[in-house]
């Protein structure tokens, strides 16, 4: 049996193809990490084709409450990115309010520009579509 690889996570290279496996202690960062990783595959970031959609992306928690709390984290995520996304290609200033992270920045970045009106969009729906989301206990 192969031994298991441990690495610090870097959320923009993370293969989003076969199993991948996050384990952390509490408070490290799981829920962000795991938005993170929702928003790259609503884009379909880091492999050829098309974006997935909510009822495309299953997500496993262990507890009800965690469930719940990620279906909202990840909503969030998404509709900050599509604001961000659609700010960006309109060439308009942030507000206050929107908190910009290295990630945001970097996953914007590897998209050409001329590609952010489509990614706002598809953000923007994969949010509105979160009721739907393959996230269970």
């Amino acid at each position: 049996m192969k031994p298991l690889v441990t690495q610090k996570l870097d959320v923009l290279a993370l293969p989003l193809q076969g199993i991948q496996l996050i384990e952390a202690s509490a408070g490290t960062g799981k829920t962000w990490t795991l938005a993170a990783l929702y928003v790259r595959l609503i884009l379909g970031h880091g492999w050829q084709g098309q974006g997935l959609m909510p009822p495309q992306i299953l997500v496993m928690t262990f507890t009800d409450a965690a469930t719940a709390e990620l279906r909202e984290r990840i909503r969030t995520r998404l509709s900050q990115a599509a604001t961000y996304f659609d700010l960006s290609a309109q060439g308009r200033d942030l507000p206050t309010s929107l908190k910009v992270d290295e990630f945001l920045e970097q996953l914007r970045d590897s998209f050409d520009e001329a590609l952010w009106p489509r990614c706002a969009l598809q953000l923007n729906c994969a949010a509105e579509w979160m009721d739907d989301a393959a996230i269970y206990t």
